[in-house]
C-alpha cells in the first residue's frame, strides 16, 4: 500500500512537505485505503491507514474495523461543533460508524472526526469515501480517507474554506482511462481477481472526488510521497536490458541494478512466505491439494494442474520405486483464471492417466527435477495433446510458458504441478524455476503430511471397525441397538467396546467395557478383553465370576492399564436381569409401565486390572417392554463437569419416548453431545427386554432310559404341531432324536431335559450332567459313531454346546417359516 501515482511528473520530497495546497489542487492527497469484510473486520490496511490512524498492518488485520477507526461524530461545516448531530453532515448518505458495521448498501461519502492515537483527546478531520463490495470474494467495504489539514491549509493560511468528499463517473475528467488504469494501484497487495472486481465497482458507483467551495471537482489520485512503482519499473528494466546488451550503465541506473536483483529476491520471497502461510492450514488431504493449487493462481501463474500418484490418491501408504510410462496419476485439482468452464471439459479433475516418455511430465516425475518451458511450440503442443483422446488441447496450451515441478517427499515423488501462463504474460525463467523448485518443496512436504494423516487415520478407523462387533438387532427375546462415536480428538482408536453373546436358555449376555486411556495401545487391549469375555461368557460363568477372571487375566497381560466393565445376562423366560459391575457407570432401565427411568444401584466394584477385589451381582425383575440402556463414561462425563449431571441428563433423555430403538439412541446422542467438552470415544447399547411368553415354551424332564428317545420325538412332534409348526415337524423330530440319544447315552444319573422356545427362531435345548463337550468328528463310511451331531450340523441353522453348573447343554436352531 506504500506505492501509487499521480497526475504530472512526481515532486520533489522538498516541494511535498511545502506545497501541500498545491497538492490538493491537483488532487493528489495521502490516501488510507481500508478493506472490510463480511464479519466486519479489516482484510486491507494500507501505509497510508498506519500514518493516519496509528496501528501497524499486523495490529489492524482481523481487528474489527469500528474499534481501529473510532468515530466520535461528524464534521459540521459552522464551528460549533456540539450542535450537530453525528451523520448530518454533508447529506452524502450514512455516517461512517454505520458503514464499518456493513450496514451500507450504496456508496456514501462525508467527514469525520476520529480521535488521534496517543494523544489526549485530540482529533483529527478526515474527509471519507465507502464503498459497498459485492460478488464471491469476503471483502463486502472499501474505505477511503483523507486529512483534510493537508487540503485546507499551508502553514497557517487557509487556502480553501470548504472541502466535501464526493463522486463522479471517471469519464467526466480528462483522461479518463488513465485514471482507471491507475486505479488498482491502490490495492497493489491484492491478487488481479480481487482487485479488478474491486476497481470494477468503483468505476460503476462513481470515481472519488474532491468538491471545493467553488463547487470544482478534481479527481482522486493517490500520492504517497515516493517515486510511481511504474516508474521504478521503466528504470529497471532499462538498467536490465542494458546489462544483457554489455552496454556501459548510465550514471543514474547504476543503482537501479542492485535494486532490481533485491526486488526480484524480495517479491521471491514474499511470494513463498505467502504461498507458505495459505497452505497446510489442516490435514485433509482434499483440502491440502486445492490450497496448495491456489496458493499460485493468479500471482505465480494463470493455471495450474496438481497430479497424484495412484497410491497417494487411494491412501494406499508411500509409493514404491520411480515412476515409469505404466504409472497412473490423477488429476486431483484445476486452478485457472480464464473463462469458466474452459477447461473443466477437456481436462476434468478426477481423470486418471499415464504419461508418455517423450513428455516433459514423464521428464519431471522420474528424475525429480523442475521442467522448464519457455513458450510450448506448436509441434510440442501437438505432442502432448496426441495423449488426450478425443479432445483437443492444444488451443489451450499451445504459446504458453510451461513450469512443471514435481511434487516431492522424502525424495520420492508423491505428484506434481503443470503451471501455465497466458502468452501475453511474461515467460518463466530461471528464477522462476527455482521458485517453483521452492515451492513444490514446501507443498510437498504439506501435502505428505495431510496423506500421512489420512492414511494412518484409515488405518486406525479400519482397527477401530474390525474390532466393534456385528451385534444382530434382535436375539432371544430382545431388540438391540448400539451406537460408536470416536474422540474428537484422538481420532477414531479408542478404548470402549459393547458386545452380545448369545447363552443357553434362550439368555443374552450384554457387555459394555471402556479401557483406560486412547491410542493403538488401549485399542489392542481392549481387542484382548473383548475376546476373553466373549469366550468366558460361552461358557455360562455367572457374571461376578467371569469379572474375577477378567481381572486376573488383566494382571497377566500387564499392570500397564486399566478398565472398567459392566456385563449383565438378559433371561426372557425368567424375566431377570443378572448383573455385575468393575468400576463402570450403572445402567438405565426404563420401566415400560410408566415411561420412569432409574439408575440401578449395583456395587460399584474396582476396575479390571487393579486386582485383589471381589465382585458382587445382583438380580433385577424386569417386565416386557423395558429397556436397559448401557454407555461409557465418554457419554455422561465432561472436563470440570459433575458426572451426575451427564447421568442426570441421560435418565431424562433416556425416558424420552421414540419410534423405534435407533431413534431412541438418537434421542441419547443428541441429549448428551451438544453439551459440548467430549473428547472420549462413545459407547452406547440399548435393549428393549421384550420377553418370552410362557405359551412359546415347552420343557420335559427324560428318564435315562433309550426308551424316552421315542417319547421326546413324540411330545415335539405334538408341540410343533399346536403352535402351527408343522413344516419343521421332520426335521425337529430327527434332530431331537440324535442329541436326547446322547443325553441318555453319556448322563451319569440326573434325568435328561428337554426344552422348546418359540421365538425369533424354534430353539431347542437338551440338558445333561455330563461336562464333556461333543466334538464334531470327520467320520468313515462304514463308522459306528459320529454321524449324529453331522446331520445335526447339516440341518439345523446353527447349534452349539456350552458347559453349565450341573453338566452341559447342547442346543440347535430351526428357521421358522414365513407367515402367509
Amino acid at each position: 500500500m506504500d506505492r501509487g501515482t499521480e497526475t504530472g511528473a512526481p515532486p520533489s520530497r522538498g516541494a511535498e512537505e511545502s506545497a501541500p495546497a498545491e497538492y490538493a489542487a491537483a488532487g493528489r492527497i495521502p490516501l488510507a485505503v481500508v478493506v472490510v469484510d463480511r464479519e466486519g473486520l479489516v482484510s486491507h490496511w494500507s501505509r497510508g491507514a498506519r500514518r493516519l490512524f496509528g496501528a501497524s498492518k499486523e495490529e489492524a488485520l482481523g481487528q474489527p474495523a469500528v474499534d481501529l477507526l473510532p468515530v466520535s461524530g461528524a464534521l459540521p461545516d459552522a464551528d460549533d461543533e456540539d450542535t450537530t448531530p453525528y451523520g448530518v453532515d454533508d447529506g452524502l448518505g450514512p455516517d461512517l460508524e454505520s458503514s464499518l458495521d456493513g450496514r451500507l448498501a450504496y456508496r456514501a461519502a462525508g467527514r469525520a472526526r476520529l480521535a488521534v492515537p496517543g494523544s489526549d483527546g485530540d482529533r483529527v478531520d478526515v474527509l471519507w469515501w465507502a464503498y459497498p463490495l459485492v460478488g464471491p470474494g469476503h471483502e463486502r467495504l472499501l474505505v477511503l480517507a483523507a486529512d483534510t489539514d493537508v487540503l485546507r491549509q499551508e502553514g497557517d493560511e487557509v487556502v480553501v474554506e470548504r472541502i466535501a468528499p464526493g463522486f463522479a463517473l471517471h469519464t467526466d475528467f480528462p483522461g479518463a482511462d488513465e485514471l482507471a488504469r491507475r486505479l488498482p494501484e491502490i490495492l497493489p497487495s491484492m491478487s488481479v481477481g480481487e482487485s479488478a472486481r474491486i476497481v470494477a465497482q468503483i468505476l460503476e458507483l462513481g470515481y472519488p472526488v474532491l468538491e471545493f467551495s467553488q463547487n470544482d471537482l478534481v479527481p482522486v489520485t493517490p500520492d504517497w510521497g515516493v517515486p510511481r512503482r511504474a516508474e521504478r519499473k521503466a528504470r529497471r528494466e532499462r538498467a536490465a536490458r542494458a546489462v544483457q546488451a554489455g552496454e556501459p550503465l548510465p550514471e543514474d541506473l547504476r543503482d537501479d541494478v542492485e535494486d532490481l536483483e533485491h526486488a526480484a529476491v524480495r517479491e521471491r520471497l514474499e511470494f513463498l512466505n505467502d504461498v507458505s502461510g495459505r497452505i497446510g492450514t489442516s490435514l485433509d488431504l482434499s483440502r491440502t491439494i486445492i490450497e496448495v493449487s491456489r496458493a499460485v493462481v493468479p500471482r505465480f501463474t494463470d493455471v495450474a494442474g496438481t497430479y497424484l500418484r495412484e497410491q497417494v490418491v487411494a491412501g494406499e501408504g508411500f509409493p514404491d520405486g520411480v515412476p515409469d510410462t505404466t504409472t497412473m496419476w490423477h488429476r486431483v485439482a484445476l486452478e485457472h483464471t480464464d473463462e469458466p468452464g474452459r477447461w473443466d471439459d477437456v481436462v476434468p479433475v478426477g481423470e486418471a492417466m499415464p504419461f508418455p516418455a517423450h513428455t516433459p511430465f514423464f521428464q519431471c516425475m522420474t528424475s525429480g527435477q523442475p521442467v522448464l518451458v519457455p513458450r510450448i511450440s506448436e509441434q510440442m503442443g501437438h505432442r502432448i495433446a496426441s495423449q488426450f483422446e478425443k479432445r483437443d488441447i492444444r488451443p489451450l496450451i499451445t504459446g504458453r510458458s510451461m513450469l512443471v515441478v514435481p511434487l516431492k517427499a522424502r525424495n520420492v515423488v508423491l505428484g506434481f504441478m503443470i503451471l501455465l501462463r497466458h502468452p501475453e504474460r511474461v515467460e518463466f525463467n530461471d528464477m522462476d524455476r527455482v521458485t517453483g523448485a521452492e515451492l513444490a518443496a514446501r507443498a510437498g512436504l504439506v501435502l505428505d503430511n495431510a496423506r500421512m494423516y489420512t492414511y494412518q487415520e484409515s488405518v486406525a478407523e479400519t482397527l477401530q471397525d474390525s474390532m466393534l462387533p456385528q451385534i444382530p438387532p434382535r436375539m432371544a427375546g430382545c431388540d438391540i441397538a448400539t451406537r460408536y462415536l470416536p474422540g474428537t480428538l484422538l481420532g477414531r482408536v479408542g478404548g470402549d467396546w459393547f458386545d452380545s453373546v448369545k447363552l443357553p436358555g434362550a439368555r443374552t449376555a450384554l457387555v459394555v467395557g471402556d479401557v483406560m486411556g486412547h491410542g493403538l495401545n488401549s485399542a489392542a487391549m481392549m481387542g484382548q478383553l473383548r475376546t476373553a469375555v466373549q469366550t468366558m461368557a460361552a461358557l455360562d460363568l455367572p457374571p461376578a465370576q467371569l469379572l474375577r477372571n477378567l481381572d486376573d487375566l488383566a494382571q497377566r497381560l500387564g499392570d500397564t492399564y486399566l478398565a472398567t466393565c459392566l456385563y449383565a445376562v438378559y433371561d426372557p423366560i425368567a424375566s431377570e436381569l443378572h448383573l455385575a459391575n468393575a468400576g463402570h457407570i450403572p445402567p438405565v432401565l426404563v420401566r415400560a409401565v410408566d415411561g420412569r427411568s432409574e439408575l440401578l444401584d449395583l456395587p460399584t466394584g474396582a476396575p479390571i486390572g487393579v486386582g485383589g477385589v471381589p465382585f458382587e451381582a445382583v438380580r433385577v425383575r424386569v417386565e416386557p417392554g423395558d429397556r436397559l440402556v448401557m454407555c461409557t463414561d465418554g457419554l455422561v462425563e465432561v472436563r470440570g463437569e459433575d458426572i451426575g449431571v451427564g447421568l442426570a441428563t441421560l435418565c431424562e433423555s433416556a425416558a424420552h419416548p421414540a419410534a423405534s430403538m435407533d431413534d431412541a439412541c438418537d434421542t441419547i446422542i443428541r441429549a448428551l453431545n451438544v453439551r459440548g467438552g467430549r473428547k472420549d470415544d462413545v459407547a452406547l447399547l440399548m435393549t428393549r427386554l421384550n420377553g418370552i411368553e410362557p405359551d412359546d415354551v415347552a420343557e420335559w424332564r427324560l428318564a435315562l432310559d433309550p426308551a424316552e428317545v421315542g417319547r421326546a420325538r413324540a411330545v415335539v412332534r405334538e408341540q410343533l404341531h399346536d403352535w402351527g409348526l408343522a413344516r419343521l415337524v421332520d426335521s425337529a423330530e430327527l434332530l431331537v432324536g440324535e442329541l436326547v440319544t446322547n443325553a441318555v447315552r453319556h448322563s451319569h444319573g440326573r434325568p435328561v431335559e428337554l426344552r422348546l422356545v418359540r421365538g425369533e427362531t424354534l430353539l431347542c435345548e437338551v440338558d445333561d450332567d455330563d461336562h464333556t463337550l461333543p466334538t464334531l468328528l470327520s467320520t468313515e463310511p462304514m463308522a459306528e459313531f459320529g454321524r449324529g451331531l453331522r446331520v445335526v450340523s447339516t440341518l439345523a441353522r446353527e447349534w452349539g454346546a456350552s458347559r453349565t453348573g450341573a453338566g452341559k447343554t447342547v442346543w440347535f436352531e430351526l428357521t421358522l417359516p414365513r407367515r402367509r
